[in-house]
C-alpha cells in the first residue's frame, strides 16, 4: 500500500471522514466511563477489589462478542453492525450511572463491553475496507481520532466532575450526543461486502491465513498489554517509586498518549517511508527503549521522556496490526475479528498481572517486564507482511 498521487473517488474520502467521527466518539464514550468512575465508586460506597472485579467484565463483555462481529459483518455490513452496537453501547452507559450496587454495575459492564467490542471490530473493519479500496494507509489515522476522542472525553469528564454535575446526567447527555454522532457519520459508510477472490489451493491458503492472523494477535497482544501498562501503571510507577505528585503522575500519562496521538496522525507518510514490517520493527524497538528509560530512570524529569518515548514507539501497533487482518484472502472481516480478539487479551489480563508481579518484585521491576513484549513486536513484525488482495468499491 503505498500514497500516491491518484486521486481518491471522493466516497471514500467521506467514508474516511466518518469512520474517523465513528473512532472518535468510540473513544470519548469509554474516557467518559473512566473519567468519572472515582465517583461511581463513592456512589456504591465499594472497595477497590469489588469494582475491580466489576471492570473485569467489561473486558470480558468485549471477548466474548468480538469473534462472531466478522460474521456479522460479512453478512449485514459493519454499518448495519456499528448502528446495533454503539447505540446500546451509549444506553448502557446511562445504565452504569444508575445501577444501585456493584452486581449490577458488573452485568451492565458486561452489556456495555460486548456492545463496545463489537462496535470496534466493526468500525475496523470499515477503516480497513476503506483504506485499502483508496490504496491508503489510514488506519493509524482513523486510530488517532479514537485516542482524540478519549482526551477529549477525560476533559470533559473532569470538567464535569469539577462542576458538580451528576453522573447520571453527564452520561445522558454524552450518550445521546455519540449514538446522534454515530448515526450521522453511518450515513456516508460504504459497503465492503464485495466479491472475495479465490484462492488457488483453499487447504494450503487456509493453513497460511490461520498462522499469519495469530501471529497478528500475538503482535496485537504485545502492543495491548504495553499500551494498557501505560495507562494503569505509568502515573502509578511516578509516585509511588519516584515520590512524584498526583498532578504529575497525571501529567506522565498524558504524555504518553499525546505523543501517541501524534505518531498515529504521522502514520500514513511513516507507514507509506518504511512499510508495515519495519515500521513494527522500529515500533517494538524504540517501546522498549521508553519502557526500560521509564522503569529505570532516578528521577521524575527522565521518568516522564521514557513516557513520551513509550508512547512514541506503541502508537502504530494496534492499527498496523488491524490494516494486516484486513488484508486476509476472502476473510477481511473475520480476520480482523481474529485479531482483535487476540489483541484485546492484553487489555484484559496485561493491567492485573503488571500488578501482581510488581506487588512481589515492585512496579518498576514489572515494568521491565514489558520489554519481553516489546522484543516480540519486532521479531513477529514479517507476519504483517501486506497481502495483495482487490477489493473494488462497489458502483
Amino acid at each position: 500500500m503505498s500514497e500516491t498521487t491518484t486521486a481518491v473517488d471522493p466516497r471514500l474520502r467521506q467514508a474516511a471522514l466518518a469512520t474517523g467521527m465513528v473512532f472518535a466518539l468510540s473513544g470519548g464514550l469509554g474516557a467518559t466511563w473512566v473519567a468519572r468512575l472515582p465517583t461511581v465508586r463513592d456512589q456504591l460506597n465499594t472497595d477497590t477489589a469489588a469494582l475491580g472485579l466489576a471492570l473485569l467484565c467489561m473486558g470480558l463483555g468485549s471477548i466474548l462478542a468480538m469473534p462472531m462481529t466478522g460474521q456479522l459483518c460479512a453478512r449485514f455490513g459493519s454499518r448495519t453492525v456499528v448502528a446495533v452496537t454503539a447505540v446500546p453501547a451509549s444506553t448502557f452507559l446511562v445504565c452504569l450511572a444508575l445501577a444501585p450496587n456493584v452486581v449490577v454495575l458488573a452485568f451492565f459492564l458486561l452489556c456495555m463491553g460486548a456492545c463496545y467490542g463489537a462496535w470496534d471490530v466493526a468500525m475496523n473493519i470499515q477503516g480497513s475496507y476503506v483504506e485499502r479500496s483508496a490504496d491508503r494507509p489510514w488506519m493509524s489515522r482513523f486510530h488517532a481520532c479514537w485516542s482524540v476522542g478519549s482526551i477529549v472525553g477525560a476533559g470533559l469528564g473532569a470538567l464535569a466532575a469539577w462542576a458538580g454535575m451528576g453522573v447520571a446526567t453527564q452520561f445522558t447527555l454524552v450518550a445521546t450526543l455519540i449514538a446522534l454522532g454515530v448515526l450521522l457519520a453511518l450515513r456516508s459508510y460504504v459497503d465492503e461486502r464485495a466479491p472475495a477472490p479465490l484462492a488457488t489451493d483453499p487447504e494450503k491458503a487456509g493453513r497460511f491465513v490461520n498462522r499469519r492472523l495469530v501471529l497478528l494477535g500475538l503482535i496485537t497482544l504485545c502492543g495491548t498489554c504495553i499500551e494498557g501498562a501505560a495507562a494503569d501503571w505509568l502515573g502509578l510507577h511516578i509516585t509511588d517509586d519516584l515520590a512524584g505528585t498526583a498532578a504529575i503522575a497525571a501529567a506522565g500519562y498524558a504524555i504518553f498518549a499525546t505523543a501517541m496521538t501524534v505518531v498515529r496522525f504521522a502514520g500514513t507518510p511513516l507507514l507509506t517511508r518504511l512499510g508495515r514490517v519495519r515500521t513494527l520493527r522500529l515500533a517494538g524497538t524504540v517501546s522498549g527503549t521508553g519502557i526500560l528509560v521509564a522503569a529505570l530512570a532516578p528521577a521524575v524529569p527522565l521518568a516522564l521522556l521514557g513516557g513520551a518515548i513509550w508512547g512514541l514507539g506503541i502508537a502504530l501497533v494496534f492499527p498496523s496490526a488491524m490494516s494486516a487482518g484486513g488484508e486476509t484472502p476472502g476473510r477481511s472481516a473475520a480476520g480482523i475479528a481474529t485479531v482483535a480478539t487476540i489483541g484485546y487479551g492484553g487489555f484484559l489480563l496485561g493491567p492485573p498481572l503488571i500488578g501482581l508481579l510488581g506487588h512481589r518484585i515492585g512496579l518498576d521491576n514489572a515494568l521491565l517486564s514489558l520489554v519481553v513484549l516489546a522484543v516480540g513486536i519486532a521479531a513477529l513484525a514479517p507476519a504483517a507482511k501486506p497481502i495483495a488482495v482487490e477489493t473494488p468499491l462497489d458502483a
